[in-house]
């Protein structure tokens, strides 16, 4: 759509006719390098009736390669012109770079996306900074239980086999089993689950015999 403004614009319209309910919208900066109409493009879509904007400071061209350019985002959120909020999206991995964004650019929120997976805590850590100025501390076994209550809300969600080819990968990345010594072959394991049982098995014997001795084992990035 980044390609069609018009066509983006008029369906745009249609849906915010359509529904009752608020309609918010997400989107990039531009196409490429040479087409970061967000400026412009923000005040078209605000004028269609959306009642939010979220902007990703990346073009599409971009993907997930290089820095997210926040200033284009920022000078949306400083138009005179726009009423709605902005929420600013790209490469917000810590509650530090959170806080210091959120103050730099003045937007009205934060997307996090990315940084999330396999680390929900992530949200708790950021509000809780947010509000103090100081880190939380979120043990293991909360971190853990966080996980498992995940692949619960995967499969409860959708399906226990679709939930389970969802949630996997997000399990498998999790920075709380990141440096663990020759954990190759139980990443793999939890790629490869098929069942919730396997998965929690899985789980079980992370939080049995390998979380409580890691500072023992000789740390490797794997």
């Amino acid at each position: 759509m980044l390609r069609n403004i018009p066509l983006l614009l008029a369906i745009t319209r249609e849906v915010v006719k359509a529904v009752k309910v608020p309609v918010t919208v997400k989107t990039r900066l531009g196409w490429d390098c040479n087409n970061k109409i967000i400026v412009e493009l923000a005040e078209q879509l605000q004028d269609c009736g959306i009642s939010a904007l979220t902007i990703h400071g990346r073009t599409r061209s971009q993907m997930y390669n290089g820095e997210a350019d926040w200033t284009l985002i920022g000078e949306v959120k400083n138009n005179p012109r726009m009423t709605i909020p902005i929420i600013g999206n790209g490469d917000i991995t810590t509650p530090q770079k959170l806080v210091e964004y959120y103050d730099r650019y003045g937007v009205d929120g934060i997307m996090v996306g990315r940084a999330s997976i396999g680390a929900p805590w992530i949200f708790s850590e950021m509000k809780h900074y947010l509000a103090t100025g100081e880190m939380p501390v979120i043990t293991d076994s909360e971190k853990m239980a966080l996980l498992r209550r995940q692949i619960d809300e995967s499969i409860d969600r959708i399906d226990e086999y679709r939930g389970i080819l969802h949630i996997r990968r997000h399990l498998a990345a999790t920075p709380l089993l990141k440096g663990i010594y020759n954990f190759r072959d139980t990443r793999i394991a939890m790629l490869q689950a098929n069942t919730r049982d396997e998965l929690v098995a899985i789980l079980d014997r992370i939080e049995s015999d390998i979380l409580p001795n890691r500072d023992n084992l000789k740390t490797k990035t794997v």
